[in-house]
């Protein structure tokens, strides 16, 4: 008998997680459930009591999946779909719930038989095992998978085809001469990077604006408190990031440009994902307690803040950005509690309308670039085509607002009572409306494509007006820091 026609013989089974689609369908449903009602996050530990196979029931029979946005591996499906045409019996053998394995088998038509776990049966490792061989026998079949649970469906297989391997299954590959249909390699630190979006790092540099204004930058001891401060705010924003990507998978893999995330491009597994994610956590909360309590309180805040505009606020008109606004101006506020500063009134007010403005932008730019037809939502915001005009206007009023409000604080007793020279501060107005109406007329023109503080941090234009603000305010209040 010839290799084609002992092949053709042969029923090929195929594992769904992170094999024909890169990631984990029972942890996508959790984050589905979670995001719809939060409450369901405190059932998730009792129903595991119950044992998996009831768990994996709860979650799936409470979550409605589209096959389509699925991240399936496009190499995978070019080789069943070359099998199929062999004349192959393709089976779909999955851990996860055999109603969502038949919604996913429908919709790529390709299987003849798809076997999965039910409210009392977890068809994993060993009881996926035996399943496959109670239908097929010993060697009566190959078998596609990718992890440590599938190294004992491998030993009782004809042939094994390994695909994107954990440690365990590459080991088992590399011992035993295993087929690798696909292998990503390792995750690489730009991966991870770009999971963390550490270039968003760059909005926390607002944490040390309450100690410029207040002149006390230069302390030994609060630069170390800001840098804590700083990397607390980091960690804990990256480790928000995660869970914002692993809420919203589905979206961002039929987004044009963030399909291309580490989450959801499915170059990292969400279980790793999490586990980064409290380790972030951790260390955030270690820095926190180095610092002053009112530090905790606001970072803690800003947690509980950030958790609901990734679950709910996002998508609610004008509350979201209402929220960001709120969010960049907690920084400022936290940047206070870390150094023990007095709160500046003028301060928080020019924060909230400036933010505002560049929040507004950021919408603006997302409505810009959407093609979709009037009276339709943007996926995953409250926003419509015929509002961009809106929210331009307001944009601008809110930035406009923000130089009333930074002119009034100008003349005020408290710049006098700072700086030596407050007259040589006053370019300051003239120089954060560059800023501003420059970020604007880029949106309008549809070359704007970046997170407005990020661009504003990295931009070499904003960088310079930044620079020439910062030397008028270190000249006009020169007696101030030589007294340090």
């Amino acid at each position: 008998m010839d290799a084609r026609v002992e092949d053709t013989a042969i029923a090929l089974a195929v594992d769904l997680d992170g094999t024909l689609i890169s990631g984990d369908l029972l942890w996508e449903c959790v984050f589905l459930l979670v995001r719809a009602n939060p409450l369901y996050a405190l059932m998730l530990p009792v129903w595991l009591l119950s044992g998996k196979a009831r768990f994996k029931h709860e979650v799936f029979s409470r979550v409605e999946i589209d096959p389509a946005c699925l991240g399936y591996r496009p190499e995978v499906i070019a080789f069943l779909e070359e099998e199929k045409r062999k004349g192959r019996t393709i089976v779909l053998a999955t851990a996860s719930a055999q109603d969502k394995a038949n919604q996913i088998a429908r919709h790529l038509g390709l299987f003849d038989r798809v076997v999965g776990s039910t409210v009392d049966r977890n068809l994993k490792s060993d009881a996926k095992r035996a399943r496959l061989l109670a239908d097929h026998g010993d060697a009566g079949f190959d078998y596609v998978g990718n992890s440590r649970d599938d190294v004992a469906i491998f030993e009782a297989a004809r042939r094994a085809y390994v695909v994107a391997p954990d440690r365990d299954a590459r080991n088992w590959a590399d011992a035993h001469g295993g087929a690798i249909l696909f292998d990503h390699g390792q995750t690489s630190l730009s991966d991870l990077a770009r999971m963390l979006r550490v270039h968003q790092w760059a909005k926390n540099v607002l944490i040390a604006v309450p100690a410029v204004l207040a002149h006390t930058i230069f302390a030994p001891v609060t630069m170390l408190q800001l840098a804590g401060a700083f990397f607390a705010f980091s960690f804990l924003a990256s480790a928000v990031y995660i869970f914002n990507d692993l809420f919203d998978l589905s979206m961002d893999r039929a987004h044009p440009t963030k399909r291309h995330r580490p989450l959801a491009a499915g170059r990292i597994d969400p279980p790793t994902a999490i586990k980064v994610a409290f380790g972030l956590i951790s260390f955030s909360v270690l820095l926190a307690l180095m610092l002053p309590w009112e530090f905790g309180v606001v970072l803690g805040l800003y947690f509980v803040v950030t958790s609901a505009y990734s679950l709910k606020i996002k998508r609610w008109l004008l509350l979201d950005v209402l929220t960001l606004a709120g969010l960049y101006t907690v920084r400022i506020i936290a940047g206070m509690a870390a150094v023990s500063a007095e709160p500046s009134y003028w301060l928080l007010a020019f924060s909230v309308f400036f933010f505002l403005s560049l929040a507004l932008v950021k919408r603006y730019v997302e409505l810009d670039k959407a093609t979709i037809s009037e009276k339709q939502r943007l996926t995953g915001r409250g926003y419509r085509p015929e509002d961009k005009e809106v929210i331009a206007q307001a944009g601008m009023a809110s930035g406009f607002s923000a130089i009333v409000v930074l002119a009034l604080y100008l003349d005020s007793a408290a710049v006098y009572s700072l700086y030596d020279q407050p007259w040589m501060i006053w370019p300051i107005c003239p120089l954060v409306l560059y800023l501003i109406m420059r970020i604007w007329i880029l949106a309008r023109r549809g070359e704007f494509n970046d997170d407005p503080v990020v661009f504003i941090a990295t931009d070499w234009r904003s960088q310079i007006m930044i620079a020439f603000g910062a030397a008028l305010m270190f000249g006009a209040g020169m007696v101030e820091f030589n007294a340090l």
